[in-house]
């Protein structure tokens, strides 16, 4: 896979994305989350206080390989579904 192909087609989307990741994995019992004080550095990254590069993601090492796929399958499905739901709505 190259870099190229990595890019992002909407790239506001990845916060979006990110609050279902971490949603998904409340649901799901996994010990990975945003603290409050995560979101305040998200909060001030985005108002440019600070650099996005200080920032460090939460730590997804000591969840299994089968649940962070499960996470990205239900991220999946509920997007799948989503689209269904509105394709039908036309």
């Amino acid at each position: 896979m190259t870099v190229a192909s990595r890019k992002k087609i909407v790239p506001e989307s990845h916060q979006a994305l990110d609050l279902l990741k971490y949603e998904i994995a409340a649901e799901m019992g996994l010990p990975v989350g945003k603290s409050l004080a995560d979101m305040n550095v998200e909060f001030a990254t985005e108002l440019g206080a600070i650099s996005s590069s200080s920032v460090k993601e939460d730590y997804w090492g000591h969840i299994t390989s089968r649940d962070a796929g499960a996470v990205g399958g239900a991220i999946t499905s509920r997007l799948i579904r989503k689209a269904e739901e509105t394709m039908f709505s036309l």
